[in-house]
C-alpha cells in the first residue's frame, strides 16, 4: 500500500483505486477492466483473461531499432504520466528541466544492472557446472 506515503486514496475500494488509474493512463482501456470485492472482503480488480498484444523481440533489435523502440516506449510512458497528472510540468521539474542528469543516472543505473545481471548468469553457469544447481533445457 502505497496510502502511508502518498497519502489516503480518493477511491474506498483498491480494486477501482487500479481501474481508475489504467483509464486513466491508457489510451484506451481493456472493455474488460473492473473491480470488485471478494467474499472475504478482499478488493480485486479483474480484466481480459488473455493478453493478445503482440510482444516485441527486442533481442533481435539491431541498435537502430532498440533506440526508436526506446524513444516509443518513453514518449508512451511520458505520455500516459501527463495524462494522470494535472501539471505535468511537475514532472519535467522533477526530472531537472533541460538537465541531463536524470538521463546519466539511468545510463548509469542500466550499466550497473547489466554488469550484475552478468555476474549473476555467471554464477547461475558455475553452479551448474559444479553440480550445486540442477537445470534443464526446454526446447
Amino acid at each position: 500500500m502505497l496510502e502511508p506515503y502518498a497519502g489516503r486514496s480518493v477511491y474506498g475500494h483498491h480494486g477501482q483505486r487500479v481501474v481508475m488509474g489504467q483509464q486513466l493512463m491508457q489510451p484506451a482501456s481493456d472493455i474488460l477492466l473492473g473491480w470488485m470485492t471478494g467474499s472475504n472482503g478482499r478488493h480485486f480488480y479483474v480484466r481480459q483473461l488473455h493478453d493478445a498484444k503482440i510482444k516485441p523481440l527486442v533481442e533481435t533489435f539491431n541498435a537502430k531499432m532498440l533506440d526508436i523502440y526506446a524513444r516509443a516506449c518513453g514518449w508512451v510512458l511520458a505520455r500516459a504520466h501527463a495524462r494522470a497528472s494535472e501539471i505535468s510540468e511537475t514532472i519535467s521539474g522533477y526530472l531537472g528541466g533541460s538537465s541531463d542528469a536524470f538521463d546519466a543516472a539511468m545510463g548509469k543505473f542500466a550499466l550497473a544492472y547489466a554488469d550484475q545481471a552478468e555476474r549473476d548468469h555467471a554464477a547461475l553457469k558455475d553452479a551448474v557446472k559444479n553440480g550445486r544447481i540442477a537445470a534443464s533445457e526446454e526446447s
